[in-house]
Protein backbone atom coordinates (compact mmCIF):
# COMPACT_ATOMS: atom_id res chain seq x y z
CA UNK A 1 0.00 0.00 0.00
CA UNK A 2 1.49 3.52 -0.97
CA UNK A 3 1.89 6.04 1.68
CA UNK A 4 -0.62 8.64 1.98
CA UNK A 5 0.73 12.10 0.17
CA UNK A 6 1.76 14.38 3.62
CA UNK A 7 0.72 17.84 3.11
CA UNK A 8 2.85 20.84 3.80
CA UNK A 9 2.42 22.90 6.62
CA UNK A 10 1.15 26.00 6.24
CA UNK A 11 3.33 28.44 5.19
CA UNK A 12 4.47 30.55 8.38
CA UNK A 13 3.84 34.78 8.56
CA UNK A 14 5.43 37.49 9.82
CA UNK A 15 3.14 38.65 13.20
CA UNK A 16 4.40 41.89 14.10
CA UNK A 17 4.96 42.00 17.84
CA UNK A 18 3.75 43.97 20.75
CA UNK A 19 4.71 47.74 20.63
CA UNK A 20 6.32 47.29 23.92
CA UNK A 21 7.97 43.66 23.36
CA UNK A 22 8.77 40.99 25.34
CA UNK A 23 10.85 42.83 27.92
CA UNK A 24 8.75 44.18 30.04
CA UNK A 25 5.66 42.57 32.35
CA UNK A 26 2.17 45.15 31.19
CA UNK A 27 -0.35 45.35 33.70
CA UNK A 28 -3.93 43.90 33.02
CA UNK A 29 -4.84 47.78 31.95
CA UNK A 30 -2.11 47.94 29.71
CA UNK A 31 -2.60 44.93 28.17
CA UNK A 32 -6.45 45.52 27.71
CA UNK A 33 -5.54 49.25 26.34
CA UNK A 34 -3.15 47.99 23.90
CA UNK A 35 -5.39 45.34 22.33
CA UNK A 36 -8.10 47.97 21.89
CA UNK A 37 -5.42 50.31 20.31
CA UNK A 38 -4.07 47.68 18.20
CA UNK A 39 -7.62 46.51 17.02
CA UNK A 40 -8.50 50.22 16.41
CA UNK A 41 -5.10 50.67 14.59
CA UNK A 42 -5.34 47.36 12.05
CA UNK A 43 -9.02 47.12 11.36
CA UNK A 44 -9.95 51.22 11.19
CA UNK A 45 -6.74 53.50 11.07
CA UNK A 46 -4.35 51.82 8.80
CA UNK A 47 -7.06 51.80 6.07
CA UNK A 48 -8.12 55.78 6.74
CA UNK A 49 -4.59 56.81 6.76
CA UNK A 50 -3.89 57.13 3.30
CA UNK A 51 -6.78 59.38 2.29
CA UNK A 52 -6.47 61.57 5.32
CA UNK A 53 -2.94 62.16 4.34
CA UNK A 54 -3.72 62.52 0.45
CA UNK A 55 -6.29 65.09 1.52
CA UNK A 56 -4.72 66.50 4.21
CA UNK A 57 -8.17 66.47 6.70
CA UNK A 58 -8.61 65.69 10.25
CA UNK A 59 -9.12 62.19 11.38
CA UNK A 60 -12.76 63.00 12.65
CA UNK A 61 -13.70 58.82 11.79
CA UNK A 62 -11.08 57.92 13.90
CA UNK A 63 -11.96 60.14 16.50
CA UNK A 64 -15.38 58.89 16.53
CA UNK A 65 -13.98 55.32 17.29
CA UNK A 66 -11.89 56.46 19.82
CA UNK A 67 -14.36 58.26 21.60
CA UNK A 68 -16.32 54.96 21.27
CA UNK A 69 -13.69 53.39 22.76
CA UNK A 70 -13.17 55.29 25.57
CA UNK A 71 -10.02 56.18 24.80
CA UNK A 72 -10.66 60.40 25.09
CA UNK A 73 -10.73 59.59 28.92
CA UNK A 74 -7.54 57.49 28.45
CA UNK A 75 -5.46 59.93 31.35
CA UNK A 76 -8.89 60.89 33.15
CA UNK A 77 -9.03 59.79 37.12
CA UNK A 78 -10.81 56.53 37.23
CA UNK A 79 -13.16 58.16 40.02
CA UNK A 80 -13.97 60.94 37.29
CA UNK A 81 -15.15 58.13 34.83
CA UNK A 82 -11.94 57.68 32.95
CA UNK A 83 -9.00 54.94 32.44
CA UNK A 84 -6.64 56.25 35.30
CA UNK A 85 -3.68 55.38 32.99
CA UNK A 86 -0.60 56.34 34.53
CA UNK A 87 2.65 57.64 31.90
CA UNK A 88 3.97 54.71 31.15
CA UNK A 89 0.11 53.16 29.80
CA UNK A 90 -0.22 56.17 27.90
CA UNK A 91 3.08 56.90 26.37
CA UNK A 92 2.91 52.74 25.26
CA UNK A 93 -1.01 53.39 24.11
CA UNK A 94 0.02 56.16 21.89
CA UNK A 95 2.94 54.68 19.89
CA UNK A 96 0.63 52.03 19.54
CA UNK A 97 -1.58 54.18 18.08
CA UNK A 98 1.47 55.81 15.90
CA UNK A 99 1.58 52.58 14.54
CA UNK A 100 -1.06 53.11 12.14
CA UNK A 101 -1.80 56.32 11.55
CA UNK A 102 0.72 58.84 13.14
CA UNK A 103 -1.70 61.85 12.71
CA UNK A 104 -4.05 60.34 15.03
CA UNK A 105 -1.84 59.71 17.43
CA UNK A 106 -0.07 62.92 17.17
CA UNK A 107 -3.28 65.12 17.67
CA UNK A 108 -4.31 62.30 20.32
CA UNK A 109 -1.55 63.18 22.23
CA UNK A 110 -2.58 66.82 22.40
CA UNK A 111 -5.71 66.25 23.84
CA UNK A 112 -4.75 63.54 26.36
CA UNK A 113 -2.03 66.18 27.49
CA UNK A 114 -4.94 68.71 28.81
CA UNK A 115 -6.23 65.69 31.37
CA UNK A 116 -3.08 64.40 32.13
CA UNK A 117 -1.70 67.35 32.72
CA UNK A 118 -4.84 68.43 34.97
CA UNK A 119 -4.50 64.77 36.63
CA UNK A 120 -1.93 63.07 37.90
CA UNK A 121 0.79 65.60 36.83
CA UNK A 122 -1.57 68.70 38.84
CA UNK A 123 -1.57 66.28 41.88
CA UNK A 124 1.60 66.11 42.42
CA UNK A 125 2.33 69.74 42.77
CA UNK A 126 2.20 71.85 45.67
CA UNK A 127 -1.39 73.86 46.38
CA UNK A 128 -2.91 75.45 49.26
CA UNK A 129 -5.91 73.92 50.22
CA UNK A 130 -7.81 76.23 48.18
CA UNK A 131 -5.96 76.04 45.66
CA UNK A 132 -6.12 72.60 45.56
CA UNK A 133 -11.00 72.79 46.26
CA UNK A 134 -10.81 74.74 43.16
CA UNK A 135 -8.80 72.84 40.83
CA UNK A 136 -10.79 69.68 41.72
CA UNK A 137 -14.16 71.75 41.02
CA UNK A 138 -12.49 72.76 37.85
CA UNK A 139 -11.23 69.78 36.54
CA UNK A 140 -14.73 67.88 37.84
CA UNK A 141 -16.36 70.32 34.89
CA UNK A 142 -13.69 69.13 31.69
CA UNK A 143 -13.58 66.03 32.43
CA UNK A 144 -17.34 65.63 32.16
CA UNK A 145 -17.31 66.97 29.23
CA UNK A 146 -14.85 64.29 28.02
CA UNK A 147 -16.31 61.41 29.21
CA UNK A 148 -19.97 61.99 29.08
CA UNK A 149 -19.88 64.30 25.98
CA UNK A 150 -16.94 63.00 23.97
CA UNK A 151 -15.24 66.77 23.80
CA UNK A 152 -11.81 67.23 22.30
CA UNK A 153 -9.14 69.24 23.70
CA UNK A 154 -6.47 70.57 21.68
CA UNK A 155 -2.90 72.40 22.99
CA UNK A 156 -1.59 75.11 20.78
CA UNK A 157 1.86 76.01 21.84
CA UNK A 158 4.01 77.53 19.02
CA UNK A 159 3.69 81.78 18.62
CA UNK A 160 6.63 81.57 16.10
CA UNK A 161 8.85 82.81 18.88
CA UNK A 162 10.93 81.86 21.92
CA UNK A 163 7.86 81.17 24.16
CA UNK A 164 7.21 76.99 23.19
CA UNK A 165 10.52 76.52 23.98
CA UNK A 166 10.52 78.11 27.26
CA UNK A 167 12.80 80.98 26.94
CA UNK A 168 10.16 83.59 27.35
CA UNK A 169 6.73 84.43 28.50
CA UNK A 170 4.29 83.10 26.19
CA UNK A 171 2.92 86.28 23.80
CA UNK A 172 -1.13 85.19 24.03
CA UNK A 173 -2.25 87.73 26.54
CA UNK A 174 -5.02 86.68 29.08
CA UNK A 175 -5.93 90.40 30.94
CA UNK A 176 -7.74 89.24 34.65
CA UNK A 177 -11.88 90.56 34.32
CA UNK A 178 -14.68 90.07 36.67
CA UNK A 179 -16.00 86.28 36.08
CA UNK A 180 -12.64 85.07 33.91
CA UNK A 181 -10.55 87.03 31.36
CA UNK A 182 -10.05 88.85 28.36
CA UNK A 183 -7.52 86.69 25.76
CA UNK A 184 -6.13 88.62 22.77
CA UNK A 185 -2.87 86.88 20.48
CA UNK A 186 -2.27 83.72 18.16
CA UNK A 187 -1.18 80.20 17.70
CA UNK A 188 0.81 79.21 15.14
CA UNK A 189 0.91 75.20 14.23
CA UNK A 190 -2.21 74.97 16.31
CA UNK A 191 -3.09 70.73 15.31
CA UNK A 192 -6.95 70.16 15.78
CA UNK A 193 -7.45 73.77 15.01
CA UNK A 194 -10.68 73.92 13.92
CA UNK A 195 -11.76 70.28 14.59
CA UNK A 196 -11.29 70.66 18.83
CA UNK A 197 -14.09 71.85 20.91
CA UNK A 198 -11.72 73.63 23.22
CA UNK A 199 -8.16 75.05 22.62
CA UNK A 200 -6.38 74.84 25.53
CA UNK A 201 -4.13 77.55 24.82
CA UNK A 202 -1.25 78.84 27.23
CA UNK A 203 -1.14 82.24 27.83
CA UNK A 204 0.90 84.98 30.19
CA UNK A 205 -1.44 87.04 32.98
CA UNK A 206 -1.49 90.53 31.79
CA UNK A 207 0.04 92.62 33.92
CA UNK A 208 3.42 94.90 34.31
CA UNK A 209 6.74 92.70 34.57
CA UNK A 210 4.58 89.31 34.34
CA UNK A 211 7.26 86.60 33.82
CA UNK A 212 6.84 82.50 32.82
CA UNK A 213 5.93 82.24 36.30
CA UNK A 214 2.55 83.97 35.53
CA UNK A 215 1.66 81.65 32.91
CA UNK A 216 -2.01 80.68 32.84
CA UNK A 217 -3.43 77.36 30.97
CA UNK A 218 -6.97 77.92 29.54
CA UNK A 219 -9.55 76.10 27.72
CA UNK A 220 -11.43 78.44 24.53
CA UNK A 221 -14.46 77.21 23.22
CA UNK A 222 -13.73 77.28 19.88
CA UNK A 223 -16.95 78.75 19.05
CA UNK A 224 -16.37 82.06 21.38
CA UNK A 225 -16.56 85.01 20.31
CA UNK A 226 -13.51 86.19 18.54
CA UNK A 227 -12.28 82.56 17.79
CA UNK A 228 -10.82 82.36 14.06
CA UNK A 229 -8.98 79.90 11.88
CA UNK A 230 -6.66 81.45 9.25
CA UNK A 231 -4.00 79.71 6.86
CA UNK A 232 -3.95 76.84 4.77
CA UNK A 233 -2.41 73.70 5.42
CA UNK A 234 -0.12 71.44 3.18
CA UNK A 235 3.05 70.30 4.76
CA UNK A 236 5.40 67.47 4.22
CA UNK A 237 4.11 65.11 6.69
CA UNK A 238 1.48 65.22 9.23
CA UNK A 239 -0.81 66.49 7.17
CA UNK A 240 -3.77 65.30 9.15
CA UNK A 241 -3.29 67.43 12.15
CA UNK A 242 -4.76 70.06 10.76
CA UNK A 243 -2.27 72.43 12.74
CA UNK A 244 -3.69 76.08 10.67
CA UNK A 245 -3.01 78.99 12.72
CA UNK A 246 -5.48 80.11 15.63
CA UNK A 247 -6.33 83.75 16.20
CA UNK A 248 -7.70 85.15 19.67
CA UNK A 249 -9.22 88.35 19.66
CA UNK A 250 -10.97 89.81 22.68
CA UNK A 251 -12.24 86.69 23.74
CA UNK A 252 -13.53 86.40 26.95
CA UNK A 253 -13.23 82.84 29.08
CA UNK A 254 -14.94 82.32 31.70
CA UNK A 255 -13.26 81.23 35.50
CA UNK A 256 -14.39 78.12 35.10
CA UNK A 257 -11.86 77.31 32.18
CA UNK A 258 -8.90 77.56 33.87
CA UNK A 259 -7.60 74.07 34.12
CA UNK A 260 -4.82 75.08 36.39
CA UNK A 261 -4.48 77.22 38.82
CA UNK A 262 -2.64 80.53 38.39
CA UNK A 263 1.05 80.08 38.41
CA UNK A 264 0.90 76.37 38.63
CA UNK A 265 1.82 75.73 35.32
CA UNK A 266 5.91 77.01 35.98
CA UNK A 267 6.15 74.90 38.66
CA UNK A 268 4.86 71.77 36.32
CA UNK A 269 7.24 72.69 33.92
CA UNK A 270 9.91 72.89 36.61
CA UNK A 271 8.86 69.89 38.32
CA UNK A 272 7.64 67.38 35.79
CA UNK A 273 10.03 67.21 32.61
CA UNK A 274 8.08 64.38 30.85
CA UNK A 275 4.88 66.79 30.18
CA UNK A 276 6.88 68.06 27.56
CA UNK A 277 7.75 64.58 26.20
CA UNK A 278 4.92 62.47 24.72
CA UNK A 279 5.43 63.64 21.11
CA UNK A 280 8.04 61.04 21.03
CA UNK A 281 5.24 57.75 21.40
CA UNK A 282 4.19 58.60 18.22
CA UNK A 283 7.51 58.15 16.75
CA UNK A 284 8.21 55.15 18.20
CA UNK A 285 5.42 53.93 16.62
CA UNK A 286 6.28 54.84 13.59
CA UNK A 287 9.62 53.24 14.15
CA UNK A 288 8.40 49.88 14.63
CA UNK A 289 5.51 50.65 11.49
CA UNK A 290 8.35 50.99 9.22
CA UNK A 291 10.35 48.06 10.32
CA UNK A 292 6.94 45.96 10.23
CA UNK A 293 6.52 47.47 6.25
CA UNK A 294 9.84 46.07 5.40
CA UNK A 295 9.91 42.78 7.23
CA UNK A 296 6.33 41.83 5.31
CA UNK A 297 7.73 43.85 2.32
CA UNK A 298 10.63 41.15 2.29
CA UNK A 299 8.61 38.41 2.69
CA UNK A 300 6.27 39.01 -0.24
CA UNK A 301 3.69 39.10 2.82
CA UNK A 302 2.18 42.80 2.05
CA UNK A 303 -1.35 42.25 1.20
CA UNK A 304 -2.13 44.07 -2.12
CA UNK A 305 1.54 43.66 -3.59
CA UNK A 306 2.98 40.48 -5.59
CA UNK A 307 3.72 37.26 -3.70
CA UNK A 308 7.38 37.84 -4.78
CA UNK A 309 9.83 37.52 -1.80
CA UNK A 310 13.41 39.29 -1.37
CA UNK A 311 14.77 37.75 2.02
CA UNK A 312 17.63 35.65 0.34
CA UNK A 313 19.95 38.87 -0.62
CA UNK A 314 22.46 39.41 1.73
CA UNK A 315 22.19 43.23 1.22
CA UNK A 316 18.84 43.42 2.05
CA UNK A 317 19.38 40.83 5.57
CA UNK A 318 22.26 43.23 6.29
CA UNK A 319 19.68 46.11 5.72
CA UNK A 320 17.54 44.82 8.01
CA UNK A 321 19.78 43.75 10.50
CA UNK A 322 20.46 47.57 10.79
CA UNK A 323 17.05 48.76 11.49
CA UNK A 324 16.08 45.76 14.18
CA UNK A 325 19.17 47.23 16.06
CA UNK A 326 18.22 50.65 15.71
CA UNK A 327 14.66 49.69 16.65
CA UNK A 328 15.86 47.64 19.50
CA UNK A 329 17.96 50.62 20.61
CA UNK A 330 14.84 53.10 20.35
CA UNK A 331 12.46 50.75 22.10
CA UNK A 332 14.64 50.53 25.30
CA UNK A 333 14.85 53.53 25.70
CA UNK A 334 11.48 54.84 25.23
CA UNK A 335 10.62 51.99 27.54
CA UNK A 336 13.27 53.26 30.50
CA UNK A 337 11.72 57.00 29.75
CA UNK A 338 8.00 55.39 30.28
CA UNK A 339 8.93 54.25 33.86
CA UNK A 340 11.39 57.08 35.25
CA UNK A 341 8.51 59.69 34.56
CA UNK A 342 7.95 60.89 38.04
CA UNK A 343 7.83 64.21 39.89
CA UNK A 344 11.06 66.19 40.87
CA UNK A 345 13.03 63.68 38.62
CA UNK A 346 16.74 63.34 39.59
CA UNK A 347 19.67 64.84 37.21
CA UNK A 348 20.02 61.31 35.69
CA UNK A 349 16.49 60.79 35.29
CA UNK A 350 16.00 64.32 33.58
CA UNK A 351 19.42 63.74 30.97
CA UNK A 352 17.87 60.54 30.14
CA UNK A 353 14.87 62.39 29.05
CA UNK A 354 16.57 64.22 26.71
CA UNK A 355 18.37 61.62 25.18
CA UNK A 356 15.02 59.68 24.89
CA UNK A 357 12.90 62.08 23.08
CA UNK A 358 15.65 63.61 20.99
CA UNK A 359 16.59 59.56 20.38
CA UNK A 360 13.61 58.51 19.20
CA UNK A 361 12.95 61.08 17.15
CA UNK A 362 16.07 61.11 14.99
CA UNK A 363 15.49 57.07 14.72
CA UNK A 364 12.21 57.02 13.34
CA UNK A 365 13.25 58.96 10.42
CA UNK A 366 17.03 56.97 9.94
CA UNK A 367 14.65 53.32 10.56
CA UNK A 368 12.46 54.82 7.94
CA UNK A 369 15.52 56.04 5.31
CA UNK A 370 16.65 52.66 5.72
CA UNK A 371 13.03 51.06 4.92
CA UNK A 372 12.93 53.17 1.84
CA UNK A 373 16.81 52.31 0.33
CA UNK A 374 15.97 48.51 1.73
CA UNK A 375 12.25 47.95 -0.21
CA UNK A 376 13.13 50.04 -3.28
CA UNK A 377 11.27 51.70 -6.04
CA UNK A 378 7.92 50.36 -4.56
CA UNK A 379 8.34 52.04 -1.11
CA UNK A 380 7.90 55.90 -3.00
CA UNK A 381 4.35 54.84 -4.36
CA UNK A 382 1.50 56.38 -2.62
CA UNK A 383 -0.48 53.18 -2.53
CA UNK A 384 1.69 51.91 0.01
CA UNK A 385 2.13 53.08 3.46
CA UNK A 386 5.73 53.46 3.67
CA UNK A 387 6.63 56.90 1.69
CA UNK A 388 3.77 58.10 4.19
CA UNK A 389 6.13 57.02 7.37
CA UNK A 390 9.36 58.62 5.74
CA UNK A 391 7.35 62.31 5.55
CA UNK A 392 5.81 61.87 8.89
CA UNK A 393 8.66 60.80 10.75
CA UNK A 394 11.33 63.57 9.20
CA UNK A 395 8.31 66.06 10.98
CA UNK A 396 9.19 64.54 14.58
CA UNK A 397 12.43 66.80 15.10
CA UNK A 398 10.85 69.47 14.41
CA UNK A 399 8.04 69.85 16.89
CA UNK A 400 7.80 71.60 19.99
CA UNK A 401 8.40 72.45 22.86
CA UNK A 402 11.67 69.73 22.86
CA UNK A 403 12.85 70.36 19.25
CA UNK A 404 16.14 68.13 18.15
CA UNK A 405 17.61 70.98 18.26
CA UNK A 406 16.85 72.27 21.84
CA UNK A 407 17.55 68.70 23.43
CA UNK A 408 20.94 68.56 22.42
CA UNK A 409 21.32 71.90 23.63
CA UNK A 410 20.13 70.81 26.85
CA UNK A 411 21.66 67.77 27.36
CA UNK A 412 25.27 69.07 26.48
CA UNK A 413 24.23 72.42 28.87
CA UNK A 414 22.88 70.44 31.63
CA UNK A 415 25.67 67.44 31.52
CA UNK A 416 28.45 70.09 32.51
CA UNK A 417 26.70 72.72 34.61
CA UNK A 418 25.10 71.50 37.82
CA UNK A 419 21.98 73.95 39.33
CA UNK A 420 23.48 76.99 39.73
CA UNK A 421 26.98 77.20 38.02
CA UNK A 422 27.87 79.56 36.02
CA UNK A 423 31.57 80.10 34.34
CA UNK A 424 33.25 83.51 36.05
CA UNK A 425 34.07 86.42 33.18
CA UNK A 426 36.97 86.24 31.44
CA UNK A 427 39.60 88.91 32.86
CA UNK A 428 41.26 90.59 29.90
Amino acid sequence: MSALPVSPPPAARYLPPSIAGDYTELTPKQTELLAIAARLGREKFAPRAQQIDRDAVFPFENYADLREAGLLGICVPEEHGGWGADFATYVMTAAEIGRHCGATALTLNMHVSSTMWTGFIADDLDMTPEQRANHEAHRKVHYERVVKQGKVYSQPFSEGGAAAAGKAPFGTLARKVEGGYIVNGKKIFASLAGAADYYGILCTLDKPGATQRDSLYLAVDKNGEGVSVTGDWDPLGMRGTVSRTLIFKDVFVPEIERLIPEGLYAQAALRWPHMFATLSPTYMGICQAAYDFTVQYLRGEVPGTPPVKRRMYPTKQIAVAEMKVRLEQTRAIFLQNARAARVDPSKEIRLGLYAAHYTIMENANEICRLAVRTCGGQSMLKTLPLERMYRDSRCGSLMLPWTAELCIDRLGRECLYEAGEQDEQAVL
